[in-house]
């Protein structure tokens, strides 16, 4: 069953977030506070984090900092009701997976949820090896001559992308559109920070990428072959 962690101070949203997701048939639990979500984000296996920006004690950019740096792979979905781009960024570059501004509807939120759940869970299990790297889609892990890497959930899914589509130039609406979904409005930026993110990961020289290069006009290319196995 999938876990999920709602992190939500208003009462009666939480509430209603708990009782709605519990009858779509989903194991909940409930923390409404920003020192309570890092301790229970932290020691639970949780499959995905519904966080509130506003919360008492941390707020929930310090929340998913923290959840990341302590290694949760959890998927993390950013609830705020702020809609200036720049905070909807930072949300992303801290580790956050997607998010959705209040005022939302239940149902947008239900879909919103099963999205980010089926594009992590799509698709036979299939190794790629790039160089010294082996990335396995089954696992959700990347390795670096037999040393885990640590990705992000959103760096791995990019990576996976790239890897699923080696050789083409991707512009970054289709990045966007495949990695974060069609229907999310984020900024070309958010692409280029994490793709530069990945670089870090797998690049020897991220400055002057030999596998993750740029196209200028265009967007991106995974200019190696990987050897693939299923």
């Amino acid at each position: 069953m999938t876990r999920i962690l709602i992190v939500e101070d208003e009462p009666s949203i939480a509430l209603a977030l708990e009782d709605d997701l519990r009858r779509e048939g989903y194991d909940v639990d409930l923390v409404t506070d920003g020192d309570a979500a890092c301790r229970q984000g932290s020691k639970g296996r949780y499959d995905l984090i519904l966080l509130d920006v506003m919360l008492p004690k941390r707020d929930g950019f310090e929340v998913c900092r923290h959840l990341r740096s302590e290694g949760v792979k959890a998927l993390i979905l950013m609830l705020t009701a702020r809609g200036q781009e720049s905070e909807k960024v930072i949300g992303l570059e801290l580790g956050a997976d997607d998010y959705v501004t209040k005022p939302y509807g239940p149902r947008e939120l239900r879909a919103r949820i099963k999205a980010l759940l089926r594009r992590v869970g799509e698709g036979t299990e299939t190794v790629y090896h790039f160089g010294q790297f082996e990335l396995n889609s089954g696992r959700c892990e990347l390795r670096s001559g037999g040393t885990v890497v640590d990705l992000k959930p959103l760096e791995y899914r990019l990576l996976a992308f790239f890897l699923r589509r080696a050789g083409r130039a991707l512009t970054r609406q289709q990045i966007l559109d495949e990695v974060w979904g069609a229907d999310t409005h984020i900024t070309d930026r958010v692409v280029d920070n994490q793709v530069t993110n990945v670089r870090k990961k797998i690049e020897p020289e991220p400055d002057n990428p030999r596998y993750l290069v740029s196209i200028r006009g265009v967007g991106y290319r995974f200019d190696a072959k990987p050897v693939i196995k299923q």
